[in-house]
């Protein structure tokens, strides 16, 4: 079975695995999940990645702000008087960015960690530069494409491998998209509670594509789609931080 999550945005790990627990999921299933597992909140998803890095049967597909702070990778170098007389407008430029979209406590673990365990700081960027911008899986005769933010400036005889990095990171569709009819697209990024309060905390499924970001960059609950028979699967009781 394969099951897809997306936007945790520093949710615990005890929840992600109470999520996972309510699905039955197994060794032998895949959970793929669609970016943005950072910032926002708790620890700013550095738990959440380290585990997932240890998961054979876990992947990912980079999300707007895992590209943010992969932007910002020159933050790994030792700051010294020299380097920030060095800093450059750009360099100024891409931090604000990621530090106005909820970097903070994504930067102060990795700060911590990069005190205690360089190492693991530097297998994360690494890590994150691995993940692919798309995915596409077959189950038995029905084809998915899986992105982080749906799919920008869509036109319908456009190769997938034509769209740009913020097509297929940054786009918010509208509710009457239509994106491939014979590929079935499924995306976080967008909230679904922003197409107001009727869609709170359940995914948007139209005929060509769903949206599973269920809210928890904003202290609402990730969602679990299992693409097999897409069955929805939802966390409704407090998690333990």
């Amino acid at each position: 079975m394969i099951y897809v999550t997306s936007d945790l945005h520093g949710f615990p790990l005890s929840g992600l695995l109470r999520l996972l627990n309510l699905a039955g999921f197994t060794e032998r299933d895949e959970l793929i999940i669609l970016g943005d597992v950072i910032d926002r909140n708790g620890d700013g998803g550095i738990t959440l990645l380290r585990w997932m890095m240890d998961q054979p049967n876990v992947r990912m597909i980079l999300g707007n702000h895992e590209a943010m702070m992969l932007s910002c990778s020159f933050l790994l170098d030792n700051i010294t008087d020299r380097m920030l007389s060095q800093f450059d407008p750009l360099r100024m430029e891409l931090l604000n960015t990621w530090l106005s979209n909820g970097a903070e406590p994504t930067l102060e673990a990795l700060h911590d960690l990069q005190q205690k365990d360089p190492g693991a700081v530097r297998a994360i960027f690494s890590y994150l530069r691995k993940a692919p911008l798309s995915d596409i899986r077959r189950i038995r005769s029905r084809q998915f494409l899986l992105t982080h933010a749906g799919l920008g400036n869509f036109q319908p005889g456009r190769p997938i491998a034509a769209y740009t990095p913020d097509d297929l990171l940054w786009n918010r569709p509208s509710l009457d998209d239509i994106y491939f009819t014979d590929i079935f697209t499924v995306f976080g990024h967008t909230p679904t509670i922003a197409y107001g309060p009727a869609y709170a905390d359940r995914m948007i499924l139209t005929p060509t594509w769903a949206d599973i970001d269920t809210g928890a960059a904003s202290g609402r609950f990730p969602m679990l789609l299992r693409l097999d028979d897409m069955k929805p699967f939802y966390l409704s009781a407090t998690i333990p931080s």
